[in-house]
This record gives structure tokens, sequence and C-alpha cells, in this order.
């Protein structure tokens, strides 16, 4: 089994910029293609980011575009987010996943993490 953590959320201010953090237990992690959701109360789950295993490719969402940034270290078994130019619209609860393939789709991923909390306050 795979076993995914989050963590860097946090209650932010519009404006502001927060990077979190998913952490893989294992280490077959670079076989993993890697996205990033969330979900508000009240909302489906929505997709935010994708990286392929070498981080060669990249998808975002359209609400996100230009604002929000994936990445990875596979040496460290960890995809990050980063987030600027944060809006309250942002608030939600955070997910990583990983995927046997790449996909945007939340449908396609196999493991998740426990999700963390991200608050962006007017």
């Amino acid at each position: 089994q795979l076993h995914l953590v989050e963590s860097g959320g946090g209650l932010v201010q519009a404006g502001d910029s927060l990077r979190l953090s998913c952490a893989a237990s294992v280490g077959t992690f670079s076989n993993y293609p890697m996205g990033w959701f969330r979900q508000a109360p009240g909302k489906e789950r929505e997709f935010v980011a994708a990286i392929s295993r070498r981080s060669v490719t990249t998808d975002y969402a359209d609400s996100v575009k230009g604002r929000f940034t994936i990445s990875r270290d596979n040496a460290k078994n960890t995809v990050y987010l980063q987030m600027n130019s944060l809006k309250p619209d942002d608030t939600a609860v955070y997910y990583c996943a990983a995927s046997g393939t790449y996909a945007v789709v939340s449908a396609s991923y196999d493991y998740w993490g426990q999700g963390t909390q991200v608050t962006v306050s007017s």
C-alpha cells in the first residue's frame, strides 16, 4: 500500500501564499503520477493539478493556472503544491493522490492522502 500524508495547510489572508507538501511512505513513489484535488463543503471534489513521474508533464485547472505550481522531489518521496495569490474561493480540503497512469480525473487515482485544510479569508 502507498500511504500519503499532506501537510502545510492553514489559515491565510487573500493574496497570501502557501505551500502544501505530500509525503509518501514507500520508496516506489517515483513510479506514480501524482495529483492534487480539493473539495469545499457542499461541492464535488475537483481537479487542481497533476504531474507526471519525471515532471515532464503538468496540468492545471483553469481556476488555478498562473497561481499554483505542482512539483515533486522523487528523492524525498514528496510532491508539492505552491499556491500564490490565494483567493477565498480556494478554501477547501486539499488532497494529494497517486495514480497508476497520468490522469486529470479523480476516478483514475488509486491512493489518497487524508487531506489538509486551506482557509483563505478576505
